[in-house]
């Protein structure tokens, strides 16, 4: 039911890269995060993590853990307006709280973001739609 779900997050000079990294393995604890640099607005240095889940265990196991929690919930009040034209869901987590090990989704930008490319035959919203609530409820 989803091919895959990438995700990114930014290091910001003034946050540290291991705590972020832990943060990420909240959600995604078999990831390996791969490294982009580049510089901010005013020319500060950024990180980039970000990865690719294809596994299907993992996806299972990540998709299982947003409905063991009140995320659920969120996600599914939210499914029209957080999913595209072509079936993407993105949602934003809190880096603070994934760190502490717990799961908030999220409006801000300083968060990790989360695709999950929903496997809908013809790739259209609408059919995605029906999916995503089954899979959320």
């Amino acid at each position: 039911m989803i091919h895959n779900i990438s995700y990114r997050t930014f290091v910001y000079g003034t946050e540290n890269e291991e705590k972020v990294k832990t943060a990420v393995k909240t959600l995604f604890p078999n990831s390996s995060p791969q490294k982009e640099y580049t510089e901010g607005y005013w020319k500060n240095p950024v990180l980039i993590l970000h990865d690719k889940i294809e596994k299907k265990k993992e996806i299972r196991d990540f998709i299982g853990t947003l409905q063991d929690t009140s995320t659920a919930d969120k996600i599914r009040k939210d499914l029209d307006r957080k999913m595209d034209d072509k079936g993407n869901l993105f949602l934003r987590f809190d880096k603070q709280r994934a760190y502490l090990d717990e799961l908030e989704i999220v409006e801000h930008g300083d968060s990790i973001h989360v695709k999950i490319k929903i496997a809908a035959y013809p790739a259209r919203k609408e059919v995605a739609m029906k999916l995503a609530r089954q899979i959320w409820g």
